[in-house]
């Protein structure tokens, strides 16, 4: 059973940049796809993209020119680099092990296991 950990949540004034980190336990991304996801409360968990095993990555159209996903296999990491981070970016951020790496708008269906969820909030 694959366990994840974020950190690096926190707050950051628009335009700034962070980068969130999920910590992730035995060969979780040798296994799985991994993914980023966003929630802002009263909305619908969105995935903002995944990297396979093989290190392909695809991310949501609407952050791919700001958001970055990346892993460290060694250190057992997977990033989400944020830039020209915005206020509509408040959001709760978890990490996830996905069953499939398909097509964004599936996402939440292939979760595996959750990682507990970090908070970013953006001020303007």
């Amino acid at each position: 059973q694959a366990q994840l950990a974020e950190s690096g949540g926190g707050s950051v004034e628009a335009g700034g940049s962070l980068r969130l980190s999920c910590v992730y336990s035995g060969d979780a991304a040798s296994t799985y796809c991994m993914g980023w996801f966003r929630q802002v409360p009263g909305n619908e968990r969105e995935g903002l993209g995944w990297i396979a095993t093989d290190g392909q990555s695809n991310t949501r159209q609407s952050v791919k020119d700001r958001f970055t996903i990346s892993k460290d296999t060694a250190k057992r990491i997977l990033y989400l680099q944020m830039n020209n981070i915005q206020p509509d970016d408040t959001a709760t951020y978890s990490c996830a092990a996905l069953t499939w790496c398909g097509h964004l708008s599936l996402m939440p269906n292939y979760v595996h296991t959750w990682g507990q969820g970090t908070v970013v909030t953006v001020s303007s």
